[in-house]
């Protein structure tokens, strides 16, 4: 069988001919396990590297119940790679995972990430692992292995996917959930830190599109920057809320990320019940009264876009309210009374 090379009187290829360069793509390995190493828990058996990532499931539980979530951070990245800054959103990752599973009533125990670009840059790599490595200690979670994929031709320079995996644990009679609403339940907001990682879409096509402003420009009615304001990082609810869950204080949670109040906290509201949501409990940030003028955008729309600064909703029993807020006041979070649990045809209502 004739040498193809020689047919063809070229030479060879390699798979750095063909955009992939395993040189670099082992020198951000051998940092990324420096950060892997960092998070490492009780509970974690493989070595950074491994094929499987291996975590020893804990003991001392009646009842375990895993609970596993997977996530994205979405077109908040786009910000990212405009403002080279890419140390953030990883952090963002983790900490939405966090939340997904909090709202179980879930402790997490350890998370995987996934980073797809088409050419491996290993400082990015490194920013985008180091903001994963921070979310995971900053929640006491390991990160436990992860996937970085360079795929030339599939992504534009520059440019980089990100999704998350997550597992908790929980303690299966005490899950929180709509099973435990009952009516007269209060609803207990607790403040975001402004857009987290929803609407972003909406948001890009206002500031750059429509108004022509670029990702160093202030943000519009802001003293800071605009990738200032679009990159703070989503919060975790974590700390000052698993301790109430475990305390038996909480009913049931509702993350508030796509779909807003209306579609998120109706996913935890029995039939035949009705979250009434005093819209006059908080003052809705700066950021998305700004996003409203200058866009025109519908207020129904925006409440099905974004948290509208509530990041996240507790519905406790109407006697531990008042002690509720006033603890999680106590360690450091905005947090008010913001409705009630209702007879009602409505899942979720405005009022």
């Amino acid at each position: 069988m004739p040498d193809p090379t020689e047919v063809a009187g070229t030479p060879g290829l390699s798979y750095r001919d063909a955009g992939v360069d395993r040189e670099v793509a082992q020198r951000a390995k051998r940092s990324i396990a420096e950060l892997v190493r960092s998070t490492e828990i009780p509970g974690v058996i493989s070595e950074p590297g491994s094929f499987g990532g291996i975590f020893r499931v804990p003991a001392g539980m009646s009842a375990p119940a895993l609970v596993a979530s997977a996530d994205g951070v979405g077109t908040k990245l786009k910000v990212a790679m405009m403002a080279g800054r890419h140390d953030t959103v990883g952090r963002d990752l983790v900490n939405h995972c966090v939340d997904d599973i909090l709202v179980e009533g879930a402790r997490p125990l350890f998370f995987l990430d996934y980073i797809g670009m088409g050419r491996l840059e290993a400082g990015v790599t490194e920013q985008i692992v180091a903001g994963v490595a921070a979310g995971c200690r900053e929640n006491g979670c390991a990160l436990l292995g992860g996937e970085t994929a360079e795929m030339p031709d599939f992504y534009a320079p520059g440019e980089y996917d990100l999704a998350g995996f997550i597992v908790g644990i929980v303690e299966e009679g005490n899950r929180p959930g709509k099973h435990r609403v009952r009516e007269g339940d209060v609803l207990v907001g607790l403040a975001s830190n402004g857009f987290h990682t929803n609407g972003y879409s909406l948001v890009r096509r206002l500031l750059f599109d429509r108004l022509g402003l670029g990702v160093h420009d202030r943000f519009p009615e802001h003293d800071a920057s605009i990738a200032d304001v679009l990159l703070r990082v989503h919060r975790s609810y974590l700390k000052p809320v698993l301790p109430l869950i475990e305390d038996g204080k909480v009913h049931a949670l509702a993350h508030i990320t796509g779909g807003g109040l209306p579609e998120n906290l109706a996913r935890v509201i029995p039939d035949g019940l009705e979250a009434r949501v005093d819209r006059s409990s908080w003052t809705v940030p700066t950021e998305f009264q700004v996003i409203m003028r200058h866009g025109r955008v519908d207020e129904e729309e925006m409440f099905r876009t974004f948290n509208m600064g509530v990041g996240m909703v507790l519905i406790v029993p109407a006697g531990e309210a008042d002690a509720v807020v006033a603890r999680l006041n106590d360690e450091g979070e905005s947090a008010w009374i913001a409705g009630a649990v209702a007879r009602g045809e409505r899942k979720v209502a405005l009022v």
